[in-house]
């Protein structure tokens, strides 16, 4: 199944890029979204120009090209833009029947860093603003507590 890039990203003009990423601010600073992901992860660029990515479901921060040229190009680079969109998944997702819809991403049941896996099973149409700050708070909560402890948490309004 080929894929177009309209199904492996995202649009978010309706959203304020700060508000975006309000609640990751502990991770990437004043860095801005440029590109998002179908799921759920985001390129931000610094003031200087370096391009990071998010990678939400983990909370890691990797910085992938010194400026928005170089990010271009590697834009063309196959192994990378399966690594960073996870076409297979989308694929699968599509074939499933599970197609994106305005304002929504295919957002985790169960994050990765919470034992969750990168399988179509454990996604999930999910709305942009509220998967990125769920995401980023989750990720804040626990980003100093040791691997395999375990977690209990309860979701509130």
């Amino acid at each position: 199944m080929s894929l177009t890039w309209n199904e492996l990203t995202i649009r978010f003009d309706h959203i304020e890029r700060e508000k975006l990423v309000e609640d990751w601010q502990w991770l990437v600073g004043s860095a801005l979204p440029i590109l998002i992901t179908s799921v759920g992860d985001a390129f931000l660029q610094t003031a200087s120009g370096e391009i990071y990515w998010l990678i939400t479901g983990s909370g890691e921060f990797e910085k992938v090209a010194d400026s928005y040229e170089d990010f271009q190009s590697k834009l063309q680079d196959n192994e990378l833009v399966n690594e960073w969109f996870l076409i297979p998944v989308v694929a699968q997702l599509k074939e499933l029947g599970v197609n994106l819809v305005d304002g929504k991403l295919y957002g985790f049941k169960q994050l990765p860093v919470l034992g969750g896996a990168y399988e179509p099973e454990n996604y999930e149409l999910s709305d942009i603003e509220v998967y990125f700050a769920m995401s980023g708070q989750i990720n804040l909560k626990i980003k100093d507590i040791p691997d395999g402890t375990q977690v209990n948490f309860t979701i509130t309004d």
